[in-house]
């Protein structure tokens, strides 16, 4: 650390240099960092990385050589807790000198344990398989003893049989694997894992065109059906609204829609079969139906038709890039995959569905509907007082009714009422309602799960409930003006309905009959 004195008043001041370049060097610690990242991870030329420094290929040359002996070569405790090894070669490209390729040794034990991203351990001149066994054997035999060296038993020397074993795959596999995808560049079979990868890669493509190009019958059938005109059952054809030119973009919000037959690529696919019994010819996946929509270059269907698709998104959105994903107060031991699982079958009461139904000036009303018995159960949510009265605050409590204090007191109150074996958990929405769930959780003993994002069929009984309950609390009105004993009334009209799929009993015999379950075991317990 370098001092420095004031030759006036005698002050003496550091400065830390430790992040600084070498003296006359020319290039940063971070660009000498950047340059070796790209060459050992994107495989990028030196004169890639000399262009992009804006150096000579000399200068970029020996600085990267310089920079990773410092970084990794000097540093002595680099080999303690390696488990695992891996190899690779690279082509140090344009070498002017020596050698035209290093092998790269990395270590994965981070990979391999799920503590991080693998770590570059050695860079040594020459071909992979006798640069590392030479660089293998330099090593104590006890490191050598400890460590598994992966996807490189052949640059080792070993045998097709032993690698079998070792690898739990037929011997004739390994062969195959080995003479298949092996290099040929040096003008020899050679393996090695990058070129086997990319030979795997091409290997796999489907060179044949998708089948709605070489059928037109079938093109025609899928895009009547998906993108046909609406008509009259006399066969006139109904326009429908004027819309605007597709531009790329998802449906568009509150604004008129194409009107189409509209039909899903799985119905159609599945029509096919009825339509079209003895012809093999007419047959398709709703899956290459999909593709074709959505996929550039699957040919066959314009890609404007996925407008005529019900979700009419631009770009498709699989449904497990946002399943079971913990997200702000949904944390990941209460996403609806870690629920019991015996609330999935309706067996065993107890498991009870809930949510808001929404009206004008943030009111609601709490909903909760017992899966096995589907009793229902309306939750009172009124306006807390100062609501309208006094302008809103920033991250002050929320007034409407719902906030997560008020929610937790009103939903506690309702469920607290119960026997605590017919209140084992509740699978809420993603609202903000219930951010507070751990407090929940904690005072009335009922476990509170999430569903995932966008998937009210993972709360069916509630959504079947919800609709039912807007004949009396329709959108768009005013839901504070009715009381608890209101609610309790429809509540009870509700319950006493009977069900086809109880059997025509209504949910308050069936729940009745859960209660005198538990009095009769001598269990029922409250609080």
């Amino acid at each position: 650390m370098r001092r420095y004195r004031c030759s006036g008043c005698g002050y003496v001041w550091r400065q830390d240099t430790t992040a600084a370049a070498e003296p006359r060097a020319k290039l940063s610690r971070r660009a000498l960092r950047w340059a070796l990242e790209g060459i050992v991870v994107q495989h990028l030329s030196v004169a890639r990385v000399a262009e992009g420094l804006a150096v000579a290929w000399d200068t970029a040359h020996d600085a990267v050589l310089a920079e990773g002996k410092r970084v990794l070569i000097d540093e002595e405790h680099r080999f303690e807790g390696v488990k695992v090894v891996g190899v690779d070669e690279h082509v140090w490209r344009h070498t002017r000198r020596g050698d035209r390729y290093v092998t790269v040794i990395i270590d994965l034990t981070p990979v391999r344990d799920g503590t991080g991203p693998a770590r570059l351990l050695d860079m040594v001149e020459g071909r992979s398989k006798q640069a590392f066994k030479t660089w293998l054997a330099d090593r104590p035999q006890e490191w050598r003893d400890g460590v598994e060296v992966v996807a490189i038993l052949k640059a080792q020397g070993k045998g097709v049989r032993t690698i079998a074993r070792a690898l739990g795959r037929d011997p004739g596999t390994i062969s195959r694997e080995l003479r298949r995808n092996a290099a040929t560049r040096g003008g020899k079979l050679e393996y090695r894992a990058m070129v086997a990868q990319w030979k795997a890669h091409e290997a796999a493509k489907r060179p044949k065109e998708a089948k709605m190009v070489t059928n037109p019958r079938l093109r025609d059938y899928v895009q009547d059906r998906l993108a046909g005109k609406v008509t009259h059952p006399d066969g006139r054809t109904v326009n429908g609204p004027d819309t605007p030119v597709w531009k790329g973009l998802n449906k568009p919000h509150r604004a008129d829609r194409r009107w189409s037959k509209a039909w899903s690529p799985e119905q159609i696919s599945r029509r096919l079969r009825i339509e079209f019994g003895d012809d093999e010819s007419m047959r398709i996946s709703h899956e290459a139906i999909y593709q074709s929509l959505f996929i550039e270059g699957r040919g066959a269907l314009k890609r404007e038709l996925v407008t005529c698709l019900r979700t009419g998104r631009a770009l498709r959105s699989p449904r497990e890039r946002s399943r079971n994903k913990p997200h702000g107060h949904v944390t990941a031991d209460v996403v609806i995959s870690e629920r019991p699982a015996e609330a999935a079958d309706r067996a065993v009461p107890g498991h009870w569905e809930g949510d808001l139904i929404i009206g004008t000036g943030r009111s609601a009303i709490g909903t909760l509907v017992e899966r096995h018995s589907r009793a229902t159960i309306l939750v009172h949510l009124p306006r807390l007082e100062g609501w309208g009265q006094t302008p809103p605050v920033k991250n002050g409590p929320s007034l409407g009714g719902y906030g997560a204090v008020a929610m937790n007191t009103a939903l506690a109150a309702s469920i607290t009422a119960l026997p605590q074996q017919l209140r084992k958990t509740i699978t809420w929405d993603r609202g903000k309602e219930l951010s507070a769930h751990a407090t929940f959780a904690l005072e009335t003993g009922t476990k509170v799960y999430f569903a995932d994002p966008h998937s009210p069929w993972q709360r069916p009984s509630n959504e079947n409930t919800n609709g039912l309950l807007r004949q009396y609390f329709p959108k768009g009105t005013d839901l504070s003006r009715w009381t608890a004993e209101d609610l309790e009334a429809v509540a009870h009209t509700l319950n006493n309905r009977p069900r086809k799929t109880l059997g025509w009993r209504t949910p308050a015999e069936v729940f009745e009959e859960q209660l005198r379950s538990l009095e009769e075991a001598g269990v029922a317990t409250t609080g």
